[in-house]
């Protein structure tokens, strides 16, 4: 249960359908056994178009989840839609709400730091007060998503059947690995993690949590939490508890391997561009008819084969580039004169 409460209070997607006049028009045409053509140049009462919304809406809500409408991240989708069959959304986020700080101004601001493609993770500082789970320190426990080479390495600790145990290499090996599986099947693959803040150090009614400037001491993970401590308005962003990893089988489009077949026949070269993690990435890439053979994947050939890099890059018909590595690569260039012949060649 550990792990389905942390994708509720991890995440922020919601269900929220919003019925359109036209699908209002709809049924009630259908009630009332008219043509729906007969609507079209005629606004519905307004007390008939509430009804026929209310309808709508409550018609929703008794629908299988999977098949509800959701407001959010695309990639949570899925993740709430299973979470809601075990915990509901609303009232365990209701209970255990985002916390919020108040500023000299006057204004109030929620505790939470959103995803964005840089850092590949989110974050949220909930009020876990109504929980006994943190002992005398049930106060506010902060809640971390994102892709695993950027959560698992701000990890020190595993949750292992409801206790907090040191994450020893042997058990991050074994994480990795069901990483990197999940990943070769095409899978999308979260992971995430939480941080049980003590009341005495981090008090929910008076300290100043900084989640707007939090890059400027807690953005490098190979740091820890004791290089900020000290740091007003700081928090814990490593040092954290694995609660665990979670995949997700987000497929292609139909049809879209035989278009990159088209595209090359026409000479045309298919790159695609990806925030998912390296194995996933080759996977679907193989799916799409991307990289044609998967066993001759430049990281392949390294990893599994263990061939040296130069080696590898003979004999690979494909390649997957993290973008880490990109971006490296170009803060390199960028401070490279613009003679240097090294420049670009990346």
């Amino acid at each position: 249960m550990s792990l389905v409460q942390a994708i509720v209070l991890g995440t922020y997607t919601i269900f929220n359908y919003d019925p359109s006049d036209d699908e209002a028009k709809q049924l009630y045409a259908r009630i009332n056994k008219i043509s729906v053509t007969s609507l079209e140049k005629v606004d519905l009462k307004e007390s008939d178009s509430k009804e026929m919304k209310a309808r709508l809406k409550v018609a929703e809500e008794n629908m299988l989840y999977t098949l509800r409408h959701c407001k959010g991240d695309a990639s949570e989708t899925g993740l709430v839609q299973f979470a809601q069959a075990i915990m509901d959304l609303n009232e365990t986020r209701a209970k255990y709400p985002t916390h919020v700080i108040t500023g000299e101004n006057g204004k109030e601001t929620e505790c939470l730091i959103p995803f964005s493609s840089d850092i590949k993770f989110n974050m949220f500082i909930r009020d876990m007060s109504k929980s006994t789970e943190g002992g005398q320190d049930a106060n506010l426990s902060s809640f971390l998503k994102g892709a695993p080479e950027r959560v698992l390495n701000r990890c020190s600790k595993i949750l292992i059947n409801g206790e907090e145990k040191e994450f020893t290499q042997e058990l991050r090996d074994e994480v990795n690995k069901a990483n990197s599986d999940f990943g070769k099947l095409g899978e999308r693959v979260l992971a995430f993690a939480r941080y049980n803040l003590p009341s005495n150090k981090y008090p929910k009614a008076d300290y100043k949590f900084d989640v707007k400037t939090w890059k400027s001491w807690g953005l490098n993970p190979k740091q820890s939490a004791a290089d900020y401590e000290n740091t007003p308005g700081s928090f814990p962003m490593h040092g954290l508890t694995l609660i665990g990893v979670v995949s997700l089988n987000d497929p292609p489009r139909p049809m879209v391997d035989l278009s990159v077949a088209k595209c090359r026949s026409a000479g045309i070269k298919v790159i695609m561009v990806t925030g998912d993690q390296p194995p996933t990435a080759a996977a679907i890439a193989h799916k799409v008819n991307i990289i044609k053979h998967p066993k001759l994947e430049f990281n392949y050939l390294v990893n599994e084969m263990k061939m040296s890099p130069e080696e590898a890059m003979k004999k690979s018909t494909g390649i997957v580039i993290h973008g880490d590595l990109l971006a490296e690569k170009h803060l390199k260039e960028e401070h490279m004169d613009e003679d240097d012949p090294m420049k670009g060649a990346f």
